[in-house]
């Protein structure tokens, strides 16, 4: 059954949709207004609903996902924001937006090329001398993960709740974040393979600080946030609060029954700037529609930003930038993220005129990071038809944003 209730405003409609019987504390909604994408199919609100509701019942707390259709916005959410007040979670929540914060740390670098202060194809070395033990690791090779550097947080974090729980109130410098790297030999040879690992994007901070001489926040703020008018991002390392109305994050411990943990407030220094953003569904949508719409990188460099290189038969990395081929031949731009107690998926169209922001407050729950990716086939494939077996079919999901080498979901 669905009730409707319909209103005018300054040229926009808006829709409130109860789609099916929902928890009394999380009553779906959806806010419409403008007209659909040209080349796609409507969003599958239903099945978007749907997706959310499956992921509770697998052991998130809540989900959400925002749509935004060329200015036309559904909103639908389910379940808690915090499981001690009971209060629902909705859209306008802030989270933590995990390694989203790659995009954000490769678009300020190649802004940095744009404007002649950096090559792609320079090494690492020459701007941070003696820093890699490989002259011929490029910043091209960092952006891309392809310089072999190993990921530190597969030791920081593999055993998941203690692991987090010893780094929760710690600050890092970047360079105790490279040693710790540094202490384990390259996974391959600069540029031979894909391995992705968040050392790439500690160099990537180390590099924006030294090329600029501000640190990642400001320089975030001033190239990106401000201009964009994204009031729900912030940088706060290395403070622990999320400002404002956020959802709470909750950590799925490795022992199965064990009691979710609750890890909102941490620095999230482990990661900096390679996961350390705050936002929402709105400003994510708003980023990505701006980065692939050509509004903070010149044609030349998004181009190099789209050279992709394979993860697998439906992934491709380029720089700092995901991309995703769905079920019904769209495919899709924008990166994942995973922050202890957040799993996020943000992507858009290739005109940028349709993006999508889902979350889930839980992590360490690979049941979940699977059924959170199906967000994608409700927002840019519509109504299943056919290809319906072809989702069922897609390649398991598994994260690569903490701790890529260690097997756990």
């Amino acid at each position: 059954m669905v009730s409707a209730r319909v209103g005018t405003g300054t040229a926009l409609s808006a829709v409130l949709l109860s789609l099916m019987a929902a928890p009394a504390y999380a009553a779906p909604t959806t806010t419409v207004a403008g007209a659909t994408t040209a080349g796609l199919p409507a969003p599958d609100v239903a099945g978007l609903d749907a997706v959310l509701r499956t992921a509770l019942s697998q052991g998130a707390p809540g989900a959400m996902a925002r749509i935004d259709d060329n200015g036309t916005v559904y909103n639908v959410a389910e379940g808690v924001a915090d499981r001690a007040t009971g209060r629902g979670i909705a859209t306008k929540d802030r989270f933590r937006a995990g390694s989203v914060t790659k995009s954000f740390s490769a678009v300020v670098l190649l802004q940095l090329v744009d404007e002649g202060k950096l090559n792609l194809d320079t090494s690492v070395n020459t701007y941070l001398p003696g820093l890699l033990p490989d002259n011929r690791i490029t910043v091209r090779h960092v952006l891309s993960h392809r310089s072999g550097l190993y990921d530190y947080t597969n030791d920081m974090f593999a055993q998941t709740v203690p692991g987090f729980e010893s780094v929760r109130n710690k600050v890092f410098t970047y360079q105790e974040l490279v040693d710790l790297s540094l202490k384990k030999p390259l996974n391959n040879a600069p540029g031979a393979a894909y391995s992705y690992s968040n050392t790439n994007f500690v160099v990537a901070g180390m590099l924006i600080e030294r090329l600029t001489e501000h640190s990642v926040r400001t320089e975030y703020e001033n190239r990106i946030i401000k201009p964009l008018k994204m009031t729900d991002t912030f940088y706060v390392h290395p403070g622990t609060a999320i400002p404002g109305r956020h959802a709470n994050g909750y950590l799925t411990p490795d022992e199965a029954g064990a009691a979710l943990v609750d890890s909102t407030e941490q620095t999230v220094s482990w990661a900096q700037s390679a996961g350390a953003m705050i936002s929402s569904t709105r400003d994510l949508d708003t980023f990505f529609s701006s980065l692939v719409g050509g509004k903070l990188l010149s044609a030349a460099q998004l181009a190099q930003m789209e050279q992709w290189t394979t993860v697998n038969s439906t992934q491709g990395y380029g720089l700092g930038l995901r991309r995703r081929d769905l079920s019904c031949g769209i495919s899709v731009y924008g990166h994942t993220g995973t922050v202890q107690g957040y799993y996020t998926y943000a992507f858009t169209s290739k005109d940028g005129k349709r993006s999508i922001t889902a979350l889930a407050n839980t992590s360490n729950n690979g049941t979940v990071l699977n059924t959170l990716a199906q967000t994608l086939e409700s927002a840019f494939c519509g109504k299943p038809t056919a290809s319906v077996a072809a989702r069922s079919t897609a390649p398991v999901e598994r994260h690569e944003d903490i701790a890529p080498g260690i097997v756990k979901d």
